[in-house]
């Protein structure tokens, strides 16, 4: 699969995409400025060491992939979107923002009360098929192969076979991942993003996640 990450130069991006083209799929990473992209491609070629491939590009580039990933901050979202909106048309965009305000980054503060992701699908319309997953990964540990990331991924999207392809890619980078509804119940998993930076700051851990209990594994 040809998966194009958006905003790819940050921690959670980059470490998406370094598992990614670990497990075989060709990775683009993408950002505003195609230079950055290149050099932060370099880096992950040489985390790699030759059992994987990661090329920069422009976010437009890096949007015509299979699957396209965004990963930028909440600032940039509907921005970074709406410039490739065009490309994006009849493809699967992963959501990964979380409404983040700094300084106050531990504490819950939904964008007019309701999921930025739900916002972002509005704003693209039905030609996109938007679906939010892994906004309560730390990218603490995603660059290190060997290290099991003890975080499950819950994966909301209204097109049930678009959720079912984003499990897989979650697979594909070492997690568990579930069906968690439709694209509306994103706004608890954007929320718990605050809840655990709170318990990390409490506790004074990297990496705090959660796990789904009760459910057999697949």
């Amino acid at each position: 699969m040809i998966i194009g990450v958006l905003g790819g130069t940050g921690k959670e991006g980059s470490g998406l995409a370094y598992r990614w083209a670990l497990k075989g799929h060709e990775v683009i990473i993408g950002s505003r400025d195609a230079n950055k992209a290149l050099a932060a491609a370099g880096e992950l070629n040489r985390l790699l060491t030759s059992k994987g491939n990661v090329r920069g590009a422009s976010n437009r580039e890096a949007a015509q992939a299979t699957v396209v990933v965004l990963t930028v901050p909440y600032t940039a979202q509907l921005a970074t979107a709406t410039d490739v909106a065009d490309v994006l048309k009849g493809k699967i965009l992963v959501d990964v923002t979380v409404p983040l305000a700094p300084p106050k980054v531990d504490r819950v503060q939904l964008p007019n009360g309701e999921s930025a992701v739900v916002a972002l699908q509005r704003k693209l319309g039905v030609d996109v098929k938007v679906v939010s997953a892994f906004q309560n990964v730390s990218a603490t540990h995603l660059k290190d192969a060997t290290h099991d990331i003890d975080c499950d991924v819950l994966v909301c999207g209204d097109d049930a076979a678009a959720r079912e392809l984003v499990i897989g890619l979650a697979h594909d980078a070492g997690l568990r991942a579930w069906h968690a509804g439709p694209l509306a119940n994103s706004v608890a998993t954007e929320a718990l993003t605050s809840v655990l930076i709170a318990i990390n700051k409490r506790y004074k851990v990297a990496a705090s996640g959660i796990r789904i209990t009760g459910v057999p594994r697949a």
